[in-house]
């Protein structure tokens, strides 16, 4: 399993000396085995801020309270907190005065396999999975309702690639409204694809890093982005068949349909 954005370093301070600063996505997968940490990732309102940030780009306490329904007291708390475990730092923002801006940090998360979980962690890993699968249902299902009223609009951030289970991806700095495509161009980009293949064990963890590599192969910087670009979500989920299930054939089979 893998998740973005940030890094698996347990404990880092989110400034330096020198003040703000963006860390490098330049970092391998990086295991999170640290109870502590997965503890401090799994709190509910710290995973709707890291959503936010991931999805709307950098934010202030403020911001991130109005948005969220929170007072800046609980939402300062908190991003120190994800700051602790390196999964957000300041960045410099757009605003005026004394804001302190934060960024979701980018990066390549995995988690232990369930082998490997002691049963205290497979609780907290249990209610991340909730949480996250919840958050990206909510999403969708927020998309569907805007196509439906026709309100599908592009945002205001730059092209970022979220995987694994839903804290999800590369983020930067705002860039403004685009200027591309319009929403009714938008209109067609939900590729779907559904789709059944026998694989062994190690085939599995292959197709899995081929899917990675195919993320990290669309990854830019704001610099590099194009025009007309969006925020893309995307989502990775392949489990075995349940053991009741009847025996497939021995035929792979994919079925494929835009939406």
């Amino acid at each position: 399993m893998a998740e973005e954005p940030g890094r698996s370093r347990a404990e880092r301070p989110a400034t330096r000396a020198d003040g703000p600063h963006e860390s490098s996505e330049a970092e391998g997968p990086r295991e999170l085995s640290d109870l502590r940490v997965l503890r401090a990732l799994a709190q509910p309102r710290r995973q709707q801020m890291l959503q936010h940030l991931t999805v709307h780009g950098p934010a202030t306490s403020a911001t991130l309270a109005r948005a969220l329904g929170l007072n800046t007291g609980a939402t300062s708390y908190h991003l120190r907190e994800l700051a602790r475990y390196g999964f957000v730092e300041e960045t410099r923002g757009s605003g005026h005065g004394r804001e302190r801006w934060w960024r979701a940090v980018p990066g390549d998360r995995r988690f232990p396999p369930r082998s490997r979980q002691s049963p205290e962690m497979r609780l907290v890993m249990d209610e991340l999975n909730r949480l996250s699968y919840a958050a990206d249902l909510e999403l969708f299902a927020q998309l569907q309702r805007e196509r439906s009223r026709g309100q599908e609009r592009p945002d205001a951030s730059s092209t970022r690639i979220t995987t694994g289970t839903g804290i999800d991806a590369s983020t930067g700095t705002a860039t403004g409204i685009s200027t591309g495509p319009s929403p009714a161009e938008w209109a067609d980009a939900l590729p779907y694809s559904r789709g059944t293949i026998r694989l062994t064990l190690p085939e599995l963890r292959e197709f899995f890093e081929e899917y990675i590599a195919l993320l990290n192969r669309y990854k830019r910087s704001d610099a590099d982005t194009p025009d007309g670009a969006r925020t893309v979500l995307t989502r990775f989920l392949a489990f075995p068949t349940p053991a009741a299930s009847s025996a497939p054939s021995s035929d792979n089979r994919k079925e494929s349909e835009p939406s």
